[in-house]
C-alpha cells in the first residue's frame, strides 16, 4: 500500500519537474506538442502491438496450447498503453520500453522469477494425484502416502464414494 502512495504521489512531482524542466528548454509550444505525439505514436503502437500478441494467443489456443507467456506479454502491452496515453516523459519512456519484446521478455523473466519465489500453484486431482507446476514434474502419489505434503504446504485428502 504504501508504495502505491509513492507511486500516485512522487511519480506525478517527477513527471511535473521534468516537463517544467524540458519547457524551458524547448518552450510551452514544443514541450506540449511533444507529450500529445508521444501520446498518439505510442496509444498506435500499442494498438499494433497489442493485435500481434493477441493473435499469439489465439494461435497458442487453436494449437491446443496454454498460452501463459503471451498473456503476461499481452498484460505488459496493455499496461504499456495506459501508461503512454498518460501526460508524460517518464511515463513514456516506460511505456514504450514494455512495447519492444526484447525489453518486456526480460520484465517477464523477473515477474515469473519473482512469482515462483512467492507462489506454489498445485493442482491436485482425484485419486491423489499431484502435480507441482513450480517444479514441471509430475509428483503422482498414493492417498496417504510417505510423499504426502512433500511440497510443505497442506494437503488434504478427498476420498469420493
Amino acid at each position: 500500500m504504501f508504495r502505491l502512495i509513492l507511486l500516485f504521489t512522487l511519480l506525478p512531482l517527477a513527471e511535473l519537474s521534468l516537463l517544467l524542466r524540458i519547457g524551458g528548454w524547448l518552450g510551452t509550444g514544443p514541450t506540449v506538442g511533444l507529450v500529445i505525439v508521444t501520446g498518439v505514436v505510442g496509444a498506435w503502437l500499442a494498438r499494433r502491438e497489442g493485435a500481434r500478441t493477441w493473435g499469439r494467443v489465439q494461435a497458442d489456443v487453436a494449437a491446443g496450447r496454454m498460452p501463459g507467456e503471451e498473456l503476461l506479454h499481452a498484460l505488459l502491452v496493455f499496461i504499456a498503453g495506459v501508461v503512454l496515453v498518460t501526460p508524460g516523459v517518464l511515463t513514456d519512456a516506460v511505456g514504450l520500453l514494455l512495447l519492444f519484446r526484447p525489453a518486456r521478455e526480460a520484465i517477464a523473466r523477473r515477474i515469473r522469477k519473482r512469482l515462483s519465489t512467492q507462489l506454489q500453484f498445485q493442482t491436485v486431482g482425484f485419486g491423489g494425484e499431484s502435480a507441482d507446476w513450480n517444479q514441471g514434474e509430475d509428483t503422482t502419489q498414493s492417498p496417504g502416502g510417505s510423499d504426502a505434503g512433500r511440497s510443505g504446504g497442506r494437503v488434504i485428502e478427498v476420498q469420493a464414494d
